[in-house]
């Protein structure tokens, strides 16, 4: 998932066990079937957050240690959804709970407003 894979989805653990590299952003994370998958975003990529997806970004926080931050993508704009600072190991498993309620919360809620828009036409 380095720089000659820039598209190509994996499971998140596989990717908290290393800093970032330094051409992304971070990562675009989806649950899929009861996992979290994640697709590096690369700096040239346009800012904002896809509707519904959550980027997730992290930096080394001292030793054995990193701070965690979680942004949600929304209709118009994207807001800060968790910050997990000093996490220790492969962290995954802690933003895991977080990232696929806030998911799967959206994909409902989505789907409510497209029942509610097709019943009031």
């Amino acid at each position: 998932m380095r720089d000659s894979e820039p598209r190509r989805t994996v499971e998140l653990s596989t990717v908290t066990r290393e800093p970032m590299p330094a051409d992304v952003r971070g990562a675009i994370v989806t649950s899929v079937d009861g996992r979290l998958m994640a697709t590096w975003m690369p700096l040239d990529a346009p800012s904002r957050v896809p509707q519904g997806r959550v980027l997730l970004s992290w930096t080394p926080a001292g030793e054995d240690r990193t701070d965690v931050t979680a942004q949600l993508g929304l209709a118009g704009t994207q807001v800060l959804l968790a910050v997990w600072p000093g996490l220790r190991g492969e962290w995954s498993g802690v933003v895991r709970p977080t990232v696929a309620e806030v998911t799967e919360l959206h994909a409902a809620l989505r789907l409510a407003t497209v029942v509610l828009d097709r019943l009031a036409d």
